[in-house]
């Protein structure tokens, strides 16, 4: 048995020996390569953490002590070490999180995994336990990648404010968040990082002052209060006691005993302290040092000898075919200019940054300032194509708001791992841009089916000089292009049945779903029109008209129900007049567990057999509730007129049905009914299952 497998929890750790400490830092990295292999997941952060990981739970006492880490993805060490040593799941269906998870332990706090948060929270607890009289230390753990974002500094300067409040930060400093650290800061930290000499120096000079008679203690208080004035010359940290934050280090990261002595010390202090620690991302492992890019930041399956993948490939990426593209575009286009917020890689810049080094800007881990930085390129003459995850397009939504779309300014978004991501968990998944941008007057939302719309889509919106772009697609492998069988205004007819009884409108990435789902209820005698609107918003004007030759209009979407293209396109078709019931196919209003994108598609119930067999059910309470009409009229109990549009139009005469119900089952709202419908005879309906309350 491992010394590893001997720990369930911190206190373990306290009893080891100096020696014993270093075999489990061993063991432990063995361990991560060969689990992390199996399962893809974020290796070279985590190697780069294991001493750290160790001092802090030997110094700490978790979880009374709070250890809060920032983003988490640097958090296996931390698993490992609170009793979590079953990674055969890790990321996957019942397994493990990639990043802390409450449901998991005791330990965890932060689920959150977008980064520059943790200070934030530290500064929260540490009031808290103050306010309440509580003991214990707050320890946030955060990046130097994290400490280029906004946030970071707004906490620090909060933390810093209170003079007598414990509060230890520390700062991971491996000169990465994905690819190198960028800006200011970062050359900073450089310079702290390269002055070993000053605390040598300082101890030298204080030891002998202190040896001379008389006065030397003298010379030494007097000279003490020019402490300041050395420090900035040999080391400018005086940045961090500018601030009010006692400062500690650099310390190597890598040695378990000097650092713990450094938290020893941070822990004695009444205070806000910093405690420096220099790491190695992807230590002990050489492929992972060779690998320059991100020093195997994230990897997926593979072989840990030789680290190919041992997953095939199904094809380029929807990220490659933009990578590609933007470059072709910057080669024709003089004026077209990338941002992005410290993931060049990982968004598909990197080629366009090499053919093109003075036209794209890394702005750190800053996505706020991304946008408004974006809105004066514009307002200067250039396109700006600014490239971040769906996901952390959240955290600059006033910025496109008020900075971008109402100067009309013409800036492209690209939202990489939109919808549902899968793996990464509910944080990384990209499913609310399409609702919360659908408030932004004049923005257009371009969802591409394929790799040739890809194409197409960004050529059109980088068009657009007057109003912001967002061009959306998924993490997953591209499929083969999808034809057109014809076009109605903006829109693509991907396919028309004999009948035309229920128009399903794709949304991007979903339309071989919605095709696969159309010959399953064209085996049922329900024809099918598909339509690609390509352009979600505005929604086209055509739409309408389509919908009007139809029985039921399906939008099914990679987004949020809750105001999205669906509640859109609803809207739109109610604003011209088309009575036509709308049925909503998209996720949940909840946070998704981690995940195959499969298994959890399947699981909120967008696949074609699910989207399938609802609308059929739909269609069919629908068809119940008009046969039951005229009987009901007969009897006296509705009076039937004809609608505009020719179509039957009833009124209430007698007391309405309860619960928000129409005549025979369908809502008041137009959809098909939801909770609590009722059939033609008068019964419930089946209950639906707890994976399927995304319908209405």
């Amino acid at each position: 048995m491992t010394i590893l497998e001997t720990i369930r929890g911190p206190r373990d750790l306290k009893a080891l020996s100096e020696a014993e400490i270093g075999r489990v830092a061993e063991e432990i990295r063995e361990f991560l390569v060969h689990a992390v292999a199996r399962t893809g997941g974020h290796l070279g952060p985590n190697l780069g953490v294991v001493e750290l990981s160790i001092a802090l739970h030997r110094v700490f006492e978790s979880p009374v002590d709070r250890i809060l880490w920032d983003t988490g993805h640097q958090s296996y060490v931390h698993k490992l070490l609170t009793g979590r040593q079953d990674f055969s799941k890790l990321r996957g269906k019942g397994g493990l999180s990639g990043y802390p998870s409450r449901e998991e332990s005791e330990h965890d706090v932060i689920e959150n995994s977008h980064a520059s948060t943790a200070l934030g929270w530290a500064d929260g607890l540490a009031k808290a336990r103050q306010v309440q009289g509580e003991k214990g230390h707050v320890v946030a753990v955060v990046g130097d990648g994290a400490l280029t974002g906004g946030m970071a500094w707004e906490a620090l300067n909060n933390i810093a404010a209170a003079k007598d409040r414990p509060l230890i930060i520390v700062v991971n400093d491996n000169e990465r968040s994905y690819s190198p650290t960028i800006g200011g800061l970062a050359n900073h930290l450089a310079t702290l990082r390269t002055t070993d000499g000053y605390e040598k120096v300082l101890a030298w000079g204080k030891d002998v002052l202190l040896s001379m008679p008389v006065v030397g203690g003298t010379l030494y208080e007097s000279l003490h209060g020019a402490k300041k004035g050395f420090k900035d010359a040999f080391a400018p940290q005086g940045m961090f006691e500018d601030l009010g934050l006692k400062y500690v280090g650099p310390i190597d990261g890598h040695d378990v005993g000097a650092v713990e002595s450094a938290l020893r010390r941070a822990k004695r202090f009444h205070g806000p302290v910093l405690v420096h620690c220099l790491t190695e991302k992807g230590r002990g492992y050489e492929p992972a040092l060779a690998h320059k890019e991100d020093h195997f930041h994230t990897v997926g399956v593979m072989d840990p000898l030789t680290c190919e993948p041992l997953a095939p490939s199904n094809g380029p990426s929807w990220t490659s075919v933009f990578g590609d593209e933007i470059v072709r575009v910057g080669e024709e286009r003089a004026d077209v200019v990338a941002i992005t917020a410290a993931m060049l890689h990982p968004v598909g810049l990197a080629k366009f940054a090499e053919r093109f080094p003075d036209r794209v800007w890394d702005v750190g881990i800053a996505e706020q300032h991304a946008a408004v930085s974006a809105a004066g390129l514009a307002t200067g003459g250039l396109h700006p194509v600014v490239a971040v995850y769906a996901t952390f397009l959240n955290r600059a939504f006033d910025q496109l708001l008020m900075d971008v779309a109402l100067h009309r300014c013409g800036v492209t978004f690209v939202l990489d791992r939109a919808g549902v991501t899968g793996v990464d968990g509910a944080s990384h998944n990209g499913m609310w841009d399409m609702s919360v941008l659908q408030v932004v007057p004049g923005l257009r939302i371009a969802a591409p089916r394929d790799a040739g719309q890809l194409r197409a889509q960004l050529r059109e919106a980088v068009a657009v000089d007057d109003a912001p772009t967002v061009l959306r697609f998924p993490k997953e492998s591209v499929g083969p292009d999808i034809p057109a069988v014809d076009r109605a205004g903006g829109v693509d007819v991907l396919h028309r049945g004999e009948r035309s009884d229920v128009l399903l409108v794709a949304v991007g990435v979903m339309a071989p779903v919605c095709l696969h789902a159309a010959e399953l209820l064209e085996a049922r005698g329900i024809g099918c029109t598909v339509v690609d609107p390509r352009w979600v918003k505005p929604v086209d004007p055509a739409l309408p008209g389509l919908a009007a030759g139809h029985r039921m209009v399906a939008v099914v979407e990679d987004n949020s129900r809750a105001a999205g293209v669906g509640a859109a396109v609803a809207l739109a078709l109610g604003d011209a007049e088309v009575d036509v019931p709308v049925r909503r196919f998209g996720i949940p209003e909840q946070f998704l567990a981690h995940a195959k994108r499969g298994e959890v598609l399947a699981d909120i119930g967008l696949t074609p057999v699910e989207i399938a067999g609802r609308i059929s059910a739909s269609l069919t309470v629908r068809d119940a509730g008009r046969d039951a009409r005229p009987a009901a009229a007969e009897a006296g109990l509705v009076d039937v007129a004809r609608a505009p549009g020719g179509r039957a139009a009833t009124k209430r005469a007698r007391k309405a049905p309860a619960d928000g119900q129409g005549a025979a089952g369908r809502r008041t709202d137009g959809s098909a009914g939801g909770n609590g419908k009722r059939g033609a005879a008068g019964k419930p309906a089946a209950k639906k299952h707890a994976s399927k309350e995304k319908q209405e």
